[in-house]
This record gives structure tokens, sequence and C-alpha cells, in this order.
């Protein structure tokens, strides 16, 4: 979760200043924790006190209404009732690692990825999405190897993984749906031989670098047994409280690694 949260902010100000290389400072002037993080923050809270994913994610967002959600997710958001709206935007997956994290078994990540998009991002694609983030993240954390996690995603999701950030960087653009930016996220994460490598693989995308960097991260904290200690040091100080709150709490209750040196 805190792998997530750390790829939000340090992709955050690339979002609009697309950039094509892995080059670039860590955490740069203006980083900051998007609608990635807050609603990411809002599954993990439902997660640990069995609440609603829609009345939760309605009020996280009243709590950051600024942090920079899609116009589809703010209408369904201020509209208290609303009926999710068939989206198949990456929405779903960006918010979704904690899933990995509280579920015990396979079968329960895909049940609980399923509940936890379709409140909102209720798409065939949007759902798979959020299921292949999640269960990617369970697989990483049970220790299976990236050889497992690739043919999984592959043979249940259809993705194609086979493809390389080398073929991929040069023609990609900004893609907020899933099918446009959730295998790539996993493509470079895949790749990756570190977390910080696989953050800064997501944000060389030069597209969605925010929320890919969120999914590469998730994915790779899971994987590498933690988020290296200065990364998630410099993302958490940027959290107020009230996050941060959250994020201590659920990594108390599910364990999640948070130390490597």
């Amino acid at each position: 979760m805190i792998g997530a949260i750390a790829g939000d902010i340090i992709g955050s100000v690339f979002e609009a200043s697309p950039i094509k290389s892995g080059d670039f400072p860590l955490f740069s002037p203006g980083a900051r924790f998007t609608d990635d993080s807050v609603l990411s923050v809002a599954t993990a809270e439902v997660l640990m006190y069995e609440g609603d994913y829609a009345e939760a994610y309605r009020r996280w967002f009243r709590k950051y209404p600024d942090a920079g959600y899609g116009r589809g997710f703010r209408q369904w958001a201020a509209t208290p009732g609303a009926p999710a709206y068939d989206s198949l935007g990456n929405g779903s997956a960006m918010r979704v690692a904690p899933v990995g994290w509280a579920c015990s078994e396979l079968e329960s990540v895909y049940r609980e990825a399923r509940r936890s998009a379709a409140v909102s991002h209720n798409h065939p694609e949007g759902i798979k999405g959020a299921q292949a983030i999640a269960v990617a993240v369970f697989l990483a954390r049970q220790g299976e190897n990236k050889s497992v996690i690739r043919r999984h995603l592959e043979k249940v999701f259809g993705y194609d993984l086979k493809r390389s950030l080398a073929d991929i960087r040069p023609d990609y653009r900004f893609d907020a749906t899933c099918p446009g930016s959730v295998p790539e996220a996993m493509i470079v994460f895949l790749e990756a031989d570190d977390f910080e490598s696989a953050v800064r693989g997501a944000v060389s995308l030069g597209g969605d670098a925010d929320t890919q960097a969120c999914m590469a991260g998730a994915v790779a904290e899971a994987y590498y047994g933690g988020v290296p200690a200065d990364i998630r040091v410099a993302a958490l100080s940027r959290l107020d409280a009230e996050l941060l709150e959250v994020v201590e709490g659920f990594v108390a209750r599910f364990r999640v690694p948070v130390v490597r040196g």
C-alpha cells in the first residue's frame, strides 16, 4: 500500500508534463498525493472496518475534493446514491492495492477487488483491471516469482505482457483506461530490478504517470518485501495526519512490511 502511495506521489508532477526517461529527481518539487492515494486509503479503511466502498469513496472525496479525480468519478462521488457509471477507467485499479494485502486466499482477492471496483467502475474492463492489480499484489506477497505472476495475468486476464518497456515507450501516450494502462504498468514491474526502477519505469512511459507508478509501485512493494526506507519516509511525510493514521493502522493490522534499508 505504501508502494502505491509512493508511486502516486513520485509520478504526480509528470501527469501533465510527461517524460520518456527514468532519469529524474525522485521527489520533484511539487510532488504530492493525488486521488490515487486518497482512494487507496479509502479502500484500506473499508477493509479494516468492513465498511461500504461507495460510502467510503464519497466521504473521502468530500474530504479531499481537489485531489485530481476524473470527471466521471467526480460526478458520481458528488451525487449521493448515483449508480455505477460503466467506467473502464483505471481509477478502479489505482485504489485496489490494499485488497491484495488484506485477503488471505486468491479467491477472496478476486471477489473483494470486484466489490471495490463495481460501485463505480462496473464495466468488465474496469473490474478486470482492479482484479489484475490486486491479484498481482497478492501473488507477489505470497513469494511467487515473476514468471508465475506474468503467466497468471496473461492466462486469466488476457493481457499481452510479452512486450518490453523499450518497445512500448516511444509511441505510448496518456491512456486512463484499464486496458490501455494496467498491462503496461505490469510490464514495467516485470522488467524492474527493484522498487525504485519499477516506479521510474512507469513514469518514463510518458502516460498517466501517477496512476501507472501507483500500480507498478503497489506490486513492486509486495514483490521486493517493502519500500526502501528513504522513499517510504519521503512519501509518508507528504501525507497529512488523517491519511497517515489510516495507512499506519492498515500496515499494523495486515502486517505490511515497511522497513528496508
